[in-house]
């Protein structure tokens, strides 16, 4: 099927709607050109860099508003690195593990480690959501915050009836634009490639008392912990501002920009407002149509963050997606693994509500002009 062009005066100002590696503020880049360039390539033993990782420490406790005794730490790798982490040293016998899309699969992979009595896993069908609930003998509670390969959100509170549990939240994707109260969780970790716009290779969790307690009481346990993967070292080294293996320099220095240009606004109640404008423009515009409909049913588990549309028999979603891409309007295809005729699109708070609102007219016209 042959492209259709745009017209300019419907082309949104910047086409990048990526839920994998997503926009980055061209403001971000030329500080990192700028000012930036001159921390790459030094000693992260020293003090330009320790500085940079206390400055995002504190940049990520006053966005996540903290309570007293809760940290931030971090670490080598992302978020799948993390899930094995927390297998070696934050799950101590077993864990209830929700998976409603590709990534809370993932988690429970890794907690069915051998060491590890096999997890409680509940799963929900793509676009639904799993539930937790309290069970004997479960010391870790574990679901993403935002799933990004199906676009559900599930909400962030503490399971009723299990006080000595931990709550374990993957935020990748939710963290920095989905407003929500750190303290109904023990572990909100994620990678911060995605609303806080930056790059991989560093992971990122806000941990309470109770997580910390158990950090150390596991790696004092003899269990066998390889050092990268070592909650407690990360623990030791984030207090010193530094991580175990030479940090992504740049990916500390975009994120340091984007946390001043949310903390300057408003914070996680502004960014949940930005993220909210786009993601109500597209479900409404879905609900509105006659060939379109979000994928997730109950609009309560619609996530504003990332946004999924499911097109009738009468729309070629991948053949509107190469359209749209041949237009610089980038990264609308769903989910790989999901296979469905489906629209994913991201609605990060870096990306401008005004864009969105620009896509949904790129989207119309092509679709004119494919039936046509």
């Amino acid at each position: 099927m042959p492209h259709v062009t745009l017209p300019r005066e419907i082309l949104p100002a910047d086409g990048r709607f990526g839920c994998g590696p997503s926009k980055i503020r061209p403001e971000q880049v030329a500080a990192l050109a700028g000012p930036g360039a001159v921390l790459l390539g030094t000693s992260h033993r020293q003090a330009p860099i320790k500085n940079l990782v206390g400055q995002v420490r504190a940049g990520l406790s006053d966005l996540l508003r903290l309570p007293n005794g809760y940290e931030i730490i971090l670490g080598n790798g992302g978020s799948s690195a993390f899930w094995d982490a927390a297998a070696f040293g934050l799950i101590e016998n077993r864990a209830q593990n929700l998976v409603f899309g590709e990534f809370g699969g993932k988690f429970a992979a890794a907690a069915a480690a051998p060491w590890l009595e096999a997890p409680d896993v509940r799963k929900a069908e793509p676009g639904s959501r799993a539930v937790s609930e309290a069970v004997e003998g479960v010391d870790v509670y574990a679901w993403p915050h935002n799933e990004t390969s199906t676009g559900v959100a599930a909400p962030v509170e503490r399971v009723v009836g299990d006080e000595g549990a931990l709550t374990v939240i993957d935020a990748t994707s939710a963290a920095g634009g989905i407003n929500f109260a750190v303290s109904q969780a023990d572990v909100y970790y994620f990678a911060p490639q995605k609303n806080l716009g930056s790059d991989g290779g560093l992971w990122f969790a806000a941990v309470s008392p109770a997580a910390i307690e158990r950090i150390e009481r596991v790696a004092a346990s003899g269990r066998y912990i390889p050092a990268f993967l070592s909650l407690k070292d990360a623990l030791v080294n984030s207090r010193l501002n530094q991580t175990l293996n030479t940090p992504a320099v740049a990916t500390l220095f975009l994120l340091d920009k984007q946390l001043e240009w949310l903390n300057d606004r408003g914070g996680l109640g502004w960014a949940a407002s930005r993220t909210s404008e786009s993601s109500d423009a597209l479900y409404a515009w879905a609900e509105e149509s006659s060939f379109a409909t979000p994928f997730v049913a109950d609009p309560a588990d619609r996530s504003p963050v990332v946004v999924t549309i499911d097109f009738d028999e009468t729309v070629d979603a991948k053949a509107l997606a190469s359209s749209l891409r041949s237009n610089g309007i980038v990264d609308t295809e769903p989910y790989r693994k999901l296979g469905r005729n489906q629209l994913r699109i991201a609605t990060f708070v870096s990306i401008e509500p005004d864009d969105v609102r620009q896509l949904i007219k790129a989207i119309d016209y092509t679709l004119d002009a494919m039936r046509a």
